[in-house]
């Protein structure tokens, strides 16, 4: 079910600095200004942007991009409901000694409840300003050795292309980021103006894995380490026939002790938790491919696609092909 956040989006703030990777910037400015467009559709004011989209540098200067591009800003560091940290093409002590203002900005801004956003070599402004401290983080592939050197008290997943913890979201790279921003705009104006955009921008992006994990990673921000565990393991397994009674004798637990643990733990049943894995990961079989609902339903998990149609209308309220023939007639 999309997940509507309790305060209306008003600002989306964008980082800008010298040796930005210019395409990741203008990539996040175009998809959250084209969501505040169709949000201020929804809400009936026409073309009006439903929210301000802007790109902030340190100093309210303008700086110069990795290929050299000049690139005007809309001012300085601000308070913001979602701020994102585009890809940087420089080394990242000369960045951190250039900018002292960014750190503490970010960690006041997480602080008043900002959802924080780092794409790529993005990601090491969250983990140097502490914030991803026992936290699991995803980042570029070619920085992994780098930043698992630099921040050994973060937890690198180098499997992940994506991964959310406390508001603090990691993209590994461009289309990841994407797929993260997509998730945001369904979270802050809901899932008819997240799929039209979607439509609008990544109809024939080809993924090599699914994006369909966000939104768990609050439920991971506990200190159970076995239980940790179960979840990653339902993360790579989720389509896999298996029983709760071996995964938890598998982990040294009776059936009834890991039923407590997991739920105290993440606040989830553990069944409740594997279905929405399951459903999550349709939800984007079904926007971002043609296949049948009966794959789908297979691919995910279930042999019986008509008890995967009722568990899909109970979490989403909408069948699959309505959920489908929604994203693709979403105007």
């Amino acid at each position: 079910m999309s997940i509507q956040h309790n305060v209306p989006l008003r600002r989306v703030s964008i980082l800008a600095i010298d040796g930005i990777f210019a395409s990741t910037l203008t990539q996040a400015k175009d998809f959250f200004h084209l969501a505040s467009l169709r949000y201020g559709k929804q809400l009936g004011q026409g073309l009006k942007a439903a929210f301000e989209t802007r790109l902030v540098s340190p100093d309210g200067q303008q700086v110069r991009s990795f290929s050299e591009v000049v690139l005007p800003v809309d001012g300085a560091l601000e308070n913001a409901d979602i701020i994102i940290l585009p890809a940087f093409v420089d080394n990242f002590d000369t960045l951190r000694a250039r900018y002292p203002q960014i750190l503490p900005w970010l960690r006041e801004q997480h602080a008043r409840g900002a959802v924080l956003c780092g794409e790529a070599s993005g990601v090491f402004w969250l983990a140097e300003a502490g914030l991803l401290d026992g936290k699991e983080a995803t980042t570029y592939w070619r920085f992994f050795n780098e930043f698992a050197e630099r921040f050994p008290n973060v937890l690198l997943n180098q499997e992940k292309h994506l991964t959310d913890a406390d508001n603090l979201y990691c993209a590994g790279g461009t289309i990841s980021a994407c797929d993260l921003y997509i998730y945001l705009i369904e979270r802050f104006c809901g899932a008819n103006v997240a799929q039209t955009v979607a439509r609008d921008i990544l109809y024939e992006v080809q993924r090599s894995y699914s994006p369909g994990r966000m939104g768990f990673g609050g439920q991971k921000l506990h200190q159970d380490v076995i239980i940790l565990q179960i979840q990653h393991w339902l993360e790579e397994h989720f389509a896999d026939k298996f029983r709760f009674e071996d995964v938890a004798r598998e982990h040294g637990m009776s059936i009834r002790n890991f039923m407590r643990r997991f739920q105290t733990a993440t606040g989830d049943k553990p069944l409740h938790y594997l279905q929405r894995l399951r459903i999550e990961t349709a939800k984007g079989l079904l926007s971002g491919s043609r296949k049948s609902i009966k794959t789908i339903s297979y691919e995910v998990g279930y042999d019986d696609a008509s008890f995967f149609a009722r568990l899909f209308r109970q979490h989403t309220e909408l069948s699959p092909n309505q959920y489908r023939q929604q994203f693709q007639q979403a105007a």
